[in-house]
């Protein structure tokens, strides 16, 4: 094809485009960073100045001061939209551009501004909120990121519905503040945090709460959470040496708990601390997590849907050769994400005989952090549970209701090292009990999510999963009308 041809066939494309509404033409433009938008302006007459009525903004204040501060100005100056449904700024100097920051965001707050999110870059550049933010009532959504509050000011957002904040630390006065002025809001999401102690949501209109991450070097701080009409909690990733504590959360339905806490030996090596040599110097350590998993365990007897990750259950599995009764979960959608560890199938197993409810579960199977430990005190059980049968070691029950079983293996891990690991024996097991003791079961499904391993360049997840399902094809069942489904 020509030069010439392909010059009429992007005329044509361009000009079917604009045979577009005004308004569609506009949500594609919305749908650009700001930058982008604007270029487009060359590409018809038509378009020149539909950019002017843009009520959807993106600036990153990247690169040289001057030049971004007159094209921010000149954007928002021929700005002839009169409300703003979206504006979103990220700088890595909030420091030097502080005073056109809280310019553009005045403006921003004058049009009504529904869906804002401000982000800088680095804690050593913390952008403070201007004063004009805190009674936006306008505000539906806020997204903040290394932003600082300032505590003496009331925060009144009395339209807002959703608030992340990210890497920002919040003092227990923070957090009432912020409670207290967003009467109707429904979701909050806490990342990297640090600071408060204390989180009590007495509005029955917040339903959601997630904590992603703990974000300070304190051996052993700790949250409170008093929710009693929260319905969705999610607490992932590393807490490092942070225990949240569940003192009300009674309406909850839906629960995810994937995080994991640092041994305080590992914390004594990141802090280049003395490490003690002695293998139990930890076992107090552990006896608190411990005591943290089982009062999980009895404040989320009732939640219907819960996820629970590789650390909860090995501290489960710990519980357990300790000889404590774990308490009946009324749950009946568990989701497993387990990594490649043998301690995780025999927590699980155990998770299933307090689960005598669940109907559908879904098994996921993902990479083990590589990260060394100093800690010995899990080995112990380790060494423990591989002279025990998984079958005789959990006595004999039914699960009278279990539907569906899903084991995934996820897309991105390399298992080319792992194919006659003791792992496969045990998944094996475990799925082996679980065929055996369901009595209504229906699917067993396992599901490989890529064909080709990026790293060993083989499909090394189907040689890792399809040995396992071929074996159970022969195992005896207690459903006569269950079927193994292989999936790549």
């Amino acid at each position: 094809m020509d030069s010439g041809e392909n010059i009429e066939e992007t005329t044509t494309a361009v000009d079917r485009i604009s045979q577009l509404s005004d308004d569609l033409l506009l949500h594609i433009l919305s749908l650009m960073p700001t930058e982008a938008a604007l270029v487009t302006s060359a590409l018809s007459k038509r378009w020149r100045y539909l950019w002017k009525s843009l009520d959807s903004f993106s600036f990153s204040t990247f690169g040289n001061y001057e030049w971004y501060v007159s094209y921010v100005d000149y954007v928002l100056g021929h700005s002839v939209s009169p409300k703003i449904k979206k504006f979103q700024l990220d700088s890595n100097e909030p420091d030097a551009y502080k005073s056109d920051m809280d310019r553009w965001l005045s403006f921003a707050i004058e049009k009504k501004v529904e869906n804002l999110k401000i982000q800088s870059v680095s804690e050593e550049e913390v952008y403070a909120l201007p004063e004009c933010l805190y009674t936006c009532s306008s505000l539906i959504t806020l997204v903040l990121g290394f932003c600082s509050f300032d505590a003496n000011v009331a925060v009144a957002w009395k339209s807002l519905k959703s608030i992340k904040l990210k890497w920002m630390v919040l003092s227990n006065d923070h957090i009432v503040n912020l409670l207290s002025g967003c009467p109707v809001l429904e979701t909050m999401e806490l990342s990297r945090f640090k600071g408060f102690s204390r989180l009590e949501i007495r509005s029955s209109k917040l339903k959601r709460l997630n904590l992603i991450a703990y974000n300070d070097d304190e051996l052993d701080h700790s949250l409170e959470i008093v929710a009693p009409y929260l319905q969705h909690l999610e607490i992932c990733e590393s807490l490092y040496g942070f225990k949240c504590r569940l003192v009300d959360v009674s309406s909850l339905v839906n629960t995810k708990l994937t995080f994991e806490i640092t041994c305080i030996k590992d914390i004594q090596y990141l802090l280049d601390e003395e490490i003690d040599d002695d293998k139990d110097s930890c076992c107090g350590y552990h006896q608190g997590f411990m005591i943290l998993v089982w009062d999980y365990l009895q404040k989320l007897s009732s939640a219907s849907k819960i996820t629970v990750g590789t650390w909860f259950i090995e501290v489960l599995c710990m519980l357990q050769f300790k000889g404590v009764r774990i308490p009946e979960l009324k749950c009946k959608y568990l989701t497993l994400e387990l990594h490649k560890k043998e301690l995780s199938v025999f927590g699980a197993a155990g998770l299933l005989r307090a689960s005598p409810h669940v109907e559908c579960l879904n098994i996921d199977i993902r990479a083990m952090h590589p990260d060394a430990t100093f800690c010995c005190f899990g080995l112990q059980d380790l060494v423990k549970e591989n002279n025990i049968n998984l079958q005789r070691w959990i006595s004999i029950f039914v699960l009278p209701n279990l539907k569906n079983v899903k084991i995934v293996i996820s897309s991105w891990i390399c298992l080319i090292n792992h194919l006659n690991w003791s792992y496969a024996k045990n998944l094996f097991e475990l799925s082996e009990f679980l065929l055996k003791n369901a009595l209504v079961l229906e699917k067993f499904v396992i599901i490989s999510k890529r064909r080709r391993c990026e790293k060993c360049s083989m499909n090394c997840a189907y040689k890792y999963l399809f040995p396992l399902a071929e074996k159970l094809l022969g195992s005896p069942r207690l459903s006569t009308n269950s079927v193994i489904i292989f999936r790549e």
